[in-house]
């Protein structure tokens, strides 16, 4: 019999990668419309401020991956237990989308 255990929501999971991503990407175009004007320390400063901003992206796409990794050992502990009925679902999903595809035609 197949385990149960307590893994995070896929959708909360996407959810906080969307939103990470989206903060990172709104905090470079700032550093990058401000940095237009700065030399010398300035320029360094800023530096300083990307460099860290992508240690952060990089530490949140490691923690969403460690979070991620149960649902994908999950997924491949089922696959390998029911070979059988992976491939018939597979094979009953690939029915449905080509009888939808067909019927466009």
């Amino acid at each position: 019999m197949a385990r149960k255990t307590a893994v995070p929501d896929n959708d909360q999971i996407k959810d906080q990668v969307f939103s990470e991503l989206q903060a990172l990407i709104e905090e470079s175009e700032k550093l990058l419309t401000e940095s237009a004007t700065l030399v010398g320390e300035e320029a360094e400063t800023l530096r300083a401020q990307v460099s860290l901003k992508l240690r952060q992206a990089r530490q949140a796409a490691g923690e969403v991956r460690a979070k991620a990794q149960p649902v994908v050992d999950a997924t491949q502990d089922y696959i390998g237990g029911h070979p059988w009925q992976t491939v018939a679902v597979s094979a009953g999903f690939g029915l449905v989308v080509g009888l939808l595809l067909g019927r466009r035609n």
